[in-house]
């Protein structure tokens, strides 16, 4: 899954996020969803994610 569905992230749930100063180069960074931080349903770039070890980024790929 890309990871532009709310639907498909729930806390808990292992993922590789791009953060914002990695946009450019597309370097992903993976780990446990902590909190979903868009509200709607589904985002073109990804949904916005806040990791365990408090990064935040964009999710590309879902891993589970």
């Amino acid at each position: 899954m890309d990871g532009t569905k709310r639907s498909d992230i729930q806390v808990g749930t292992e993922v590789a996020v791009v953060q914002k100063h990695h946009q450019r180069s597309g370097e992903l960074t993976e780990g446990i969803v902590k909190r979903i931080l868009t509200k709607s349903p589904t985002h073109p770039h990804g949904i916005k994610v806040m990791l365990e070890d408090g990064i935040v980024g964009r999710v590309k790929q879902v891993l589970e």
